[in-house]
């Protein structure tokens, strides 16, 4: 077994393993008397890690999947993605939607309380400052990231910064978005200002959270931000902030620990686990007991393909195809199509000739024993996003670079998927369209989409084009928020509105 810093179950720090907004992580009597060694603080940090396991799943069923990178509305039966997918207005008892509230707030809930605690003990019995500085970095850093997941899905949410009781979880209203973008950036401000580089890091810590991970957040804040608003209380507002994002990039790009890696498949091998691609993952560990493995890389492959291999198949899972407006844009050569689809597969009498991403799946990998135990970590930010990114703010107007930059950064990552002839003058859309082709199954293109102010465009003309058996419903920029969870509501009626357009 690898040592290093893996997901838990966390519940070893739970009173309770019920996810409910006014649950507090830890009970009062047990955090009294636990926070006593700094090996109690270290496993702590590891509760609050172990929050962001869900993270991939969700960011493959809840933008991925909401995206035109995917064509799943129906297989003939009923599955949760298909009201994601096809923009059904009641889904606000759909189990991603609710797991995205409350997962998100249960990791919110115990960075709270694990802050609560260093403050009070953390200076007696974590005697080294500069480890006890790491460790609020590491919370707070985690507390911003699950802070942001929950402003990009549902907008204003409720701002929880300290320890509350059940009773006064449910009196506390959403916030506005800028007043928790102001909060996301001062978490962000204090982990940068905190975190080792990755460098830093001893070998058994080599899974945490480093400076640049925070630099690379607070930059994606940024251009959040910078977006339009949409109409909708999101997380854009027209703030142009494309020259603090750029800043934020070039000084991760200045410090030399990553790079884009030559070979495009490399980046997600098994045996290349923080490779120099890798700005920031999410690790796991299979073989465990509980189980503890990633689940990400079966959530978008249908199990009749694995049972095509001999496997045996587990959950029920069928097919989510990629859309043919997608399949479209790759050319031949490129390699990352070949690399992240699988055109179909033969199981018996049973010809499955629609495509679907299988990016993640190493065939000698998968699991034997339980499908949620894959060996494999999820990267959240790699080297490549970030180069694109940069691109995108100087195509924004971001001071002090060249649009002749955007060609550069384009075009290598073109040359690296096998595609030879260059592109003069990179536009928005050319730039988006790399994008799209180079994160197919990764969770990007539906915050792109967003975040550039297409997406009513982009999926309206994709749904009239793709969704021939009209089974989709009709986009509205609503949509570009989730609902609040029913759930939610239930809980304190009249505390929360309703999202508009549902």
């Amino acid at each position: 077994m690898k040592k290093t810093l893996y997901i838990a179950l966390g519940c070893v720090l739970l009173s309770s393993c019920d996810m409910d907004l006014g649950q507090q992580p830890i009970s009062e009597g047990t955090s009294e008397t636990y926070f006593q060694t700094v090996n109690d603080f270290t496993q702590g940090l590891t509760a609050i890690y172990s929050a962001a396991r869900t993270y991939p799943d969700r960011l493959l069923n809840l933008s991925e999947t909401r995206s035109d990178n995917l064509y799943a509305v129906s297989d003939g039966g009923v599955r949760d993605w298909e009201g994601v997918n096809s923009f059904q207005k009641n889904i606000n008892a759909n189990p991603y939607v609710v797991e995205a509230w409350e997962d998100n707030y249960v990791g919110v809930f115990r960075a709270n309380n694990y802050l609560e605690q260093l403050a009070t003990k953390g200076e007696n019995v974590v005697t080294d400052a500069v480890l006890r500085r790491r460790m609020e970095a590491e919370a707070r850093f985690l507390r911003a990231f699950f802070y942001f997941d929950l402003v990009r899905y549902f907008g204003q949410v409720p701002l929880i910064d300290r320890v509350v009781s059940d009773a006064e979880a449910k009196t506390i209203g959403r916030s506005p978005v800028p007043e928790l973008c102001n909060f996301i950036e001062q978490d962000l401000v204090f982990a940068i200002e905190n975190l080792p580089k990755s460098s830093d890091y001893a070998a058994v810590d080599a899974g945490r959270v480093n400076t640049y991970a925070a630099k690379m957040l607070l930059g994606l804040l940024y251009m959040s931000k910078s977006g339009p608003t949409l109409g909708v209380d999101g997380i854009g507002q027209n703030s142009n902030e494309w020259s603090k994002a750029m800043s934020q990039f070039n000084e991760i790009i200045a410090s030399g620990e990553f790079a884009s890696l030559e070979n495009y498949a490399s980046i997600f091998d098994y045996g290349n686990e923080r490779n120099r691609e890798v700005i920031f993952n999410i690790e796991y560990v299979s073989g465990g007991n509980p189980v503890v493995g990633a689940t990400f890389p079966w959530v978008l492959v249908p199990d009749r393909y694995f049972q095509s291999l001999g496997f045996t198949a587990q959950g029920g899972l069928t097919i989510r195809p990629v859309s043919t407006d997608l399949i479209n844009t790759y050319a031949a050569e490129d390699v990352r199509a070949s690399f992240s689809i699988q055109n179909g597969f033969t199981d018996g009498p049973v010809v499955e000739n629609r495509p679907f991403v299988k990016k993640f799946v190493d065939i000698s990998k998968v699991p034997t024993t339980s499908r949620l135990d894959w060996p494999i970590n999820f990267i959240v930010f790699r080297y490549t996003d970030l180069l694109l990114l940069k691109a995108e703010c100087i195509l924004n107007g971001a001071e002090g670079a060249a649009t002749a930059d955007v060609d550069a950064v384009v075009n290598a990552v073109r040359r690296r998927a096998g595609l030879t002839a260059p592109l003069v003058g990179v536009t928005m859309e050319q730039l988006l369209k790399e994008r799209r082709r180079e994160f197919i199954g990764e969770g990007s293109r539906w915050f792109d989409l967003i975040r550039s102010g297409t997406v009513e465009s982009t999926m309206k003309t994709w749904i009239a084009a793709e969704d021939r058996g009209r089974q989709m419903e009709d986009f509205i920029i609503d949509y570009v928020l989730y609902p609040v969870p029913q759930s939610e509501l239930n809980k304190s009626p009249g505390l929360y509105t309703q999202n508009k357009g549902y």
